[in-house]
């Protein structure tokens, strides 16, 4: 088990100083990109590993939270990825794993909410259990409005990157800032610069999501889609090609009409 423990590790900090890279590049260039790929990898690690290591901690614990960071970079990840506007079958499973995944954690919460003093005596609290539950919930509902649909706008599928790898980045930044101060130098211990650093992802979150929906980000509302670019090349060569035939027609008509017509 130390071994999966040391590689959660190392995927943590990987995770970390991507995240940061990722998030304070030029979005959409190649440092943005490359750093983006390597937190979602790195992300997907710690998830893994936090499922399996989590039930062989003292106390044992959920390996809830590690299947939700892996759900929550991996439809983030993709949705950036994916050129075709049209669901697939990853979506599909994903809204249907995290809509269970919520329905349970906000059920723990309740039971811990309603149980007799004493019998739930460490974290998680019953009310981030609920919090959390709910923004699971939320997701899966943001899925299965997308699979219904079939497709999503340019602005519909950057939003869904942003809020998805912005809160990958938290889950991140919240366990180590104030989930590991144990490991931390006494001198930082309870400040708020590490409530700061935890949170900021969400800060980051808000100011993305209102640029994106209210100030035309990106220029022209559109997303490079390749689907769309080539339907469009093939219409615009098609009427280049039709003016190109028809022009010469025309003109030999007019040539060998009559003065009097």
């Amino acid at each position: 088990m130390n071994g999966f423990i040391w590689i959660h590790i190392a995927g943590g900090m990987v995770a970390l100083a991507a995240g940061t890279v990722a998030a304070a590049a030029r979005k959409g260039g190649r440092v943005h990109v490359a750093a983006g790929g390597a937190f979602a990898a790195s992300m997907l690690v710690l998830g893994v590993t936090a499922s399996i290591i989590a039930p062989f901690a003292s106390p044992p614990q959920s390996s809830v939270g590690g299947v939700m960071a892996c759900y929550f970079v991996a439809t983030g990840w993709l949705a950036a990825r994916r050129r075709s506007d049209r669901t697939g079958t990853f979506e599909k499973i994903a809204c249907a794993i995290v809509l269970v995944l919520g329905a349970l954690i906000i059920a723990d919460g309740v039971q811990r909410a309603l149980a007799p003093p004493g019998q739930f005596t460490g974290p998680p609290a019953p009310g981030a259990l609920i919090l959390l539950g709910g923004i699971c919930l939320l997701a899966g509902l943001g899925d299965l409005r997308y699979v219904r649909r079939r497709t999503q706008s340019a602005t519909q599928r950057l939003s869904r990157h942003l809020w998805r790898m912005c809160f990958a980045f938290f889950i991140a930044t919240g366990s180590f800032f104030l989930g590991q101060q144990d490991v931390l130098p006494m001198a930082v211990r309870g400040s708020p610069i590490l409530f700061v650093a935890a949170f900021a992802p969400l800060a980051l979150l808000l100011f993305w999501l209102v640029r994106v929906r209210f100030s035309g980000y990106p220029p022209g509302d559109a997303v490079p889609n390749p689907d769309s670019t080539n339907a469009t090349q093939s219409r615009q060569q098609v009427r280049h090609e039709t003016r190109r035939l028809i022009r010469p027609a025309l003109a030999h008509a007019r040539s060998t009409q009559s003065p009097e017509e």
